[in-house]
């Protein structure tokens, strides 16, 4: 809760360059109820309650010392599956500085190494470019297309799936990545 006026900068300095790609709630069926937004609290308690019940792993993403972004594993699922899937976002102002390629290998090495996981999906819209980096720059493999996979910026919208395992990152996905990225950035 304490991250709440910073997290509400971050977010809403970053509106227009976020709200293409983060989902919306869906308008109202006649069969079914009004949903709104959620309140900063609300999905801060919302995180929490996944998070205690082994669904969801929320983090905050710190560069030099300030939040600049969030990143949430979520749809944890265990038995014979033993998956979860990755978004995330991040302030404009520190993209392509290799902070979310970074956050985003460390989240799998967690889930890979601590929680048990099996198997990370990060699914992308297609005309999301940077986004698409992130996971390419990480080695995921693509998979193919969900057809109106989630409700964004007021429609139902297309995801490219993207997925690693845990037997393509035997030495851990940061370990790869820092071997695969240039010296020269930061």
């Amino acid at each position: 809760m304490r991250d709440q006026r910073v997290w509400r900068d971050v977010n809403r300095r970053n509106r227009d360059w976020l709200r293409p790609w983060e989902a919306t709630i869906p308008p109202p069926t006649a069969s079914g109820p009004i949903v709104h937004r959620p309140t900063y609290r609300q999905m801060v308690r919302h995180l929490r309650a996944e998070a205690n019940a082994g669904r969801m792993l929320p983090f905050v993403i710190e560069y030099q010392g300030r939040l600049v972004g969030q990143l949430t594993v979520a749809g944890i699922t265990w038995g014979s599956m033993c998956s979860g899937h990755i978004g995330y976002w991040v302030d404009e102002s520190v993209a392509g500085r290799g902070v979310m390629p970074t956050a985003v290998a460390l989240a799998v090495d967690h889930c890979f190494r601590s929680v048990g996981l099996h198997r990370i999906e990060v699914c992308i819209r297609p005309e999301n470019a940077p986004s698409r980096r992130v996971v390419e720059k990480l080695g995921f493999r693509e998979e193919g297309m969900r057809p109106r996979y989630l409700h964004i910026d007021g429609a139902w919208r297309d995801h490219l799936v993207f997925a690693l395992t845990v037997e393509e990152v035997p030495e851990g996905l940061l370990r790869r990545w820092h071997r695969a990225r240039p010296r020269n950035t930061a």
